[in-house]
């Protein structure tokens, strides 16, 4: 086989929101460019992801709110029970994600970013392969994300699948079981509880949502239970059940909350129990780069422990979300054009797209305590809010947390219906500095949810009007 090869500036290996977005910020610097990608442009976000989540949670809450429509409605509204024909909702969410990687494609191609498809494979810091084609390079950039956690007792394949194939299904489960009740289990539990499905949910941990506190996931909890959807909480899964087993039924082996043995009937099984870098397949170990765990160490530029070798992404660690991938691409391509750049966020929005959705951004009221601040917070209720009354919507609340000395805001919580639409006030307000006077003083729409916000101030304050 002859071996090509080919020169460039910037060697990208990943073309999710991480890469992408730094290869299309180092095409408007003017950087000679190469992006590899060995699938689909826009990598997990775009294609099996959050964009097709999205997707699937509105399609779910449509016909949930449909069915809603054949029993008797507060609004009047009077309709037959509704049906749904799966293959159609995959499709249209199909279409979305082939515009928006199309879209991708053609950004990079504006940007005259070469795009490579192949699989690489990293020979040194400065050589990649792909296929017969060699590509030598000044810098690396590596942003190859992550896949889903398996569990060891329970590995993918037939009707135990991850989130991917949760998000593209032929039919709908009668039964599906979720293991891990953090935010990607919910999401696409309470999506498909809402499309018909039973839905149970299996967490080891004493409660939903373990990485949130006990007010921002009291309103989900109940929701849940509206939903019907079983919880078996302080249990672990022990793995598939055998045949013979509860009469020969299909499902998993469960240790509850009580040690005692069960077996759960189940015709589909998600396992969502986290994310996991991908830092296999490629040749990575060769560069012998600093580890912080399974994730590749970086500094506050996303240099790793090679000169000119670059991390972004899941890759590097928690936070795993796509926002901050796509910052710290655009934070590298102009680093390498000459730019003075650090990656030091103020705060980086985590929205979980349950129902309802719950938005965390900058510190709570617990984190600001351990960290030793004197704050003070302050919440107010969406059923004061009249835009969240003619939503019916009026569970949950907003949650500003403040310096006590200066009233320098440090972190916003929210739970409540369409609440991460509130995120990109929240992340301003704390990268402003603004003050809880800031916040309290300007004009909010009316009616609108965002007037919460500014009760939240006003509460924190001592003089919220509404309440």
């Amino acid at each position: 086989m002859t071996v090509k090869t080919e020169n460039t500036t910037l060697l990208v290996i990943g073309g999710g929101p991480g890469g992408y977005v730094a290869a299309i910020r180092a095409g408007q610097l003017g950087i000679p460019t190469v992006l590899v990608e060995g699938a689909d442009l826009g990598g997990t976000c775009l294609n099996i992801g959050c964009i097709p989540s999205k997707a699937l949670i509105h399609a779910a809450d449509a016909f949930h709110q449909a069915a809603s429509y054949a029993g008797a409605s507060p609004l009047g509204i009077r309709t037959g029970a509704p049906t749904i024909d799966v293959a159609q909702t995959v499709a249209w969410k199909d279409g979305i994600v082939k515009r928006l990687t199309g879209g991708v494609g053609a950004l990079l191609k504006k940007n005259g970013v070469k795009v490579v498809q192949g699989w690489a494979r990293i020979l040194d810091g400065k050589t990649v392969e792909v296929g017969d084609l060699r590509i030598r390079c000044e810098h690396l950039l590596l942003a190859t994300g992550s896949v889903p956690a398996e569990l060891p007792s329970m590995p993918f394949g037939g009707n135990v699948v991850s989130s991917t194939q949760a998000l593209a299904p032929e039919t709908l489960p009668a039964h599906l079981v979720v293991v891990g009740a953090g935010y990607i289990g919910l999401e696409l539990g309470i999506a498909y509880r809402k499309l018909g499905a039973r839905v149970t949910v299996v967490e080891a941990a004493g409660r939903v949502l373990p990485a949130y506190d006990d007010e921002l996931v009291e309103p989900v909890g109940a929701s849940l239970k509206r939903l019907g959807i079983d919880l078996h909480l302080e249990s672990s899964v022990l793995g598939l059940a055998k045949n013979g087993l509860s009469d020969g039924c299909r499902g998993i082996r469960m240790k509850n909350g009580g040690g005692d043995e069960v077996v759960l009937d189940a015709d589909r099984v998600l396992v969502a129990v986290g994310r996991r870098p991908r830092p296999e397949g490629y040749g990575l170990e060769s560069l012998l780069l600093d580890m912080n765990g399974r994730y590749v160490r970086i500094d506050n530029q996303c240099r790793t422990s090679m000169r000119n070798v670059w991390a972004i992404g899941d890759l590097t660690g928690e936070p795993m979300l796509a926002h901050r991938a796509m910052a710290q691409g655009e934070m590298v391509a102009e680093i390498i054009a000459g730019k003075r750049r650090h990656f030091t966020p103020s705060a980086i929005p985590a929205v979980c797209f349950t129902d309802p959705e719950v938005v965390v951004v900058g510190m709570t009221p617990q984190e600001a305590a351990a960290l030793g601040l004197d704050c003070i917070d302050a919440s107010f209720p969406f059923a004061a809010n009249g835009r969240a009354m003619t939503l019916e919507s009026t569970d949950g609340f907003v949650r500003v947390v403040a310096r006590k000395d200066n009233h320098v805001i440090v972190g916003w919580q929210a739970v409540g219906g369409a609440v991460s639409e509130l995120s990109t006030a929240f992340v301003q307000s704390i990268e402003m500095g603004a003050q809880l006077e800031d916040v309290a003083g300007a004009i909010h729409a009316h009616p609108t949810l965002g007037e919460a916000v500014q009760e939240a101030a006003l509460r924190a304050l001592g003089h919220a009007l509404h309440i």
